[in-house]
């Protein structure tokens, strides 16, 4: 998509006729091995961090630590992408949710959703990745 920054992604194609604003964009980077550590030495985190459909997803797998620490990357990215802290949002009000493609998007909640709208953010683009040692998550507010 290099040279157009404006184009916007949507089920009718790569470049909508629809020019949207950027409100906000926010990156995060998880260390796998220090996430891990943090899961096994305070295990309230996933109740009090992921949604119950996030929790859910992440169990099923070889190792749920990947699918957790991106997720969490990705709450980390939304919400500098919308210019607060820990604090102002509750982190289980952004949810990661998967289509059945695969693909990721972002459902706000509550705190959050109440934050983006008074932003003005109507819409989320999110990717995600992750290596056998780090996750990440960029986020874009539109």
């Amino acid at each position: 998509m290099i040279g157009h920054t404006c184009a916007n992604y949507s089920a009718a194609g790569p470049y909508s006729s629809t020019i949207h604003r950027v409100i906000g964009i926010g990156t995060d980077l998880v260390e796998l091995d220090r996430f891990r550590r943090t899961l096994e030495r305070t295990p309230g985190i996933k109740h009090r961090t992921f949604t119950a459909a996030e929790q859910e997803y992440s169990d099923t797998k070889n190792d749920p630590t990947e699918r957790y620490a991106v997720r969490w990357a990705a709450k980390e990215a939304v919400m500098k992408a919308m210019g607060v802290g820990l604090g102002v949002v509750t982190m289980s009000d952004i949810e990661v949710v998967k289509a059945d493609s695969g693909a990721p998007s972002i459902v706000l909640h509550d705190t959050a959703a109440a934050k983006a709208e008074e932003l003005g953010i109507t819409e989320w683009k999110i990717t995600l990745t992750h290596t056998e040692h780090f996750a990440q998550a960029i986020a874009i507010a539109l």
